[in-house]
């Protein structure tokens, strides 16, 4: 998927598919980031763009108090519902930029690919200033990929995309170094004892899945309504003249690091 800046309101406009299609993390990460930053009953954390909470149960299991900030009020509406049982949690509706809380207050601050819409200079100092003295920012993201196990159909899908959303640039592969880059920015800012780490995994759909899950991408949902059905048809048959399934292969890069 293509990172177009200023689409992150589009994922408001599609929340119940959103949440049916995106997947979870693998749970290895979460055994990673909680040796790096125990979590207990007494425990304060922020998740910044919960989204539809993909990110959010192992963190809720841990007893302790959640805050979450979404600026999309269905995307918020809909989690909030979805987790009605955990009274450790509340939603707030509000841009991080926006969202006003104490300084020095959390122990974990964390955000799952939802930060790269947040500019730098602004999300970071931020994050800095909130968390307490030895707390914890994890950034991770997950950088799904059908070229790979997909090289027989991968250049007529490309063919598709260059007709119907040109603006739509094909990211390479996320590999190891990308992931080394993007974790110097949080040094940047003040941030130290950083770790890093990679997680891999495949995922499988048929045609039909698969255009479900990318119309539910912000460069996708911007699609001209009048050309959605072509674009989806055409995906669709490339996919079904290759046996009826694509596969996936995710990348998901962790970073964790501390306030002094």
């Amino acid at each position: 998927m293509a990172i177009i800046k200023g689409l992150e309101w589009t994922f408001n406009t599609v929340a119940e598919e959103y949440d049916k299609w995106s997947p979870e993390y693998v749970s290895e990460l979460y055994e990673d980031l909680f040796d790096y930053q125990p979590l207990t009953l007494n425990s304060e954390a922020l998740e910044v763009g919960i989204g539809t909470g993909q990110a959010t149960l192992p963190i809720l299991r841990t007893g302790c108090k959640l805050t979450a900030v979404e600026l999309g009020d269905q995307l918020a509406e809909l989690t909030r519902r979805k987790f009605k049982d955990y009274v450790n949690l509340a939603v707030v509706t509000s841009s991080f930029q926006d969202f006003d809380d104490r300084e020095d207050h959390y122990d974990l601050i964390y955000s799952a690919s939802a930060f790269h819409w947040i500019p730098e200079e602004i999300g970071y100092p931020k994050v800095y200033q909130m968390l307490k003295s030895k707390g914890t920012f994890a950034r991770f993201a997950k950088h799904g990929n059908y070229r790979l196990g997909n090289q027989d159909m991968y250049e007529k899908i490309q063919e598709i995309y260059a007709q119907y959303m040109p603006y739509s640039v094909a990211t390479p592969p996320f590999s190891e170094a990308d992931a080394m880059k993007r974790s110097k920015i949080s040094l940047r800012y003040g941030f130290i004892d950083q770790k890093v780490k990679l997680y891999t995994r495949k995922r499988s759909y048929t045609a039909q899945e698969y255009v479900s899950l990318i119309a539910t991408q912000s460069d996708h949902i911007v699609l001209k309504e009048s050309l959605k059905n072509q674009f989806y048809s055409a995906i669709k048959q490339v996919i079904e003249d290759k046996g009826g399934r694509i596969e996936l292969i995710d990348t998901i890069d962790l970073e964790l690091a501390r306030k002094p």
